[in-house]
């Protein structure tokens, strides 16, 4: 059987990215490991600590910095995170000074909101129904 343990995101700046996902987003550090100028950085959800960790990596391949510029500039979210209450949520993180491209919306069977992680990505909040 195959299980995800590990999954990333790509981040212009490592400490700004740890600030919003914990600060902002909720998130809690796992592991930061130096290695060399950047960090092997993640960071979990609080009630699933040995869950999914995800990896903030650094942008430092250039047709990484493409990819993420191009899937910003197309407003494509480069995740999608689960949350019980798309609505809470979205104003929870408005009054922090989140920034959203797409305001709560039904698409489908799932409540979307997309938020900027100000660290070059757009982030999809979805709630089931």
């Amino acid at each position: 059987m195959i299980r995800i343990s590990l999954t990333s995101v790509p981040v212009d700046d490592q400490d700004k990215a740890l600030n919003f996902y914990t600060n902002m987003l909720g998130f809690i550090k796992k592991t930061e490991v130096p290695i060399g100028e950047h960090k092997w950085l993640t960071v979990v959800s609080p009630q699933e600590q040995s869950g999914v960790e995800l990896l903030l990596e650094p942008v430092a391949f250039e047709p990484a910095k493409e990819y993420q510029k191009s899937l910003k500039s197309a407003g494509i979210p480069v995740t999608s995170f689960s949350v019980d209450d798309v609505h809470s949520e979205y104003q929870r993180l408005l009054n922090l000074g989140v920034e959203f491209s797409i305001p709560p919306r039904e698409a489908g069977n799932v409540l979307i909101a997309v938020l900027d992680d100000t660290c070059g990505n757009y982030i999809q909040l979805m709630q089931t129904l």
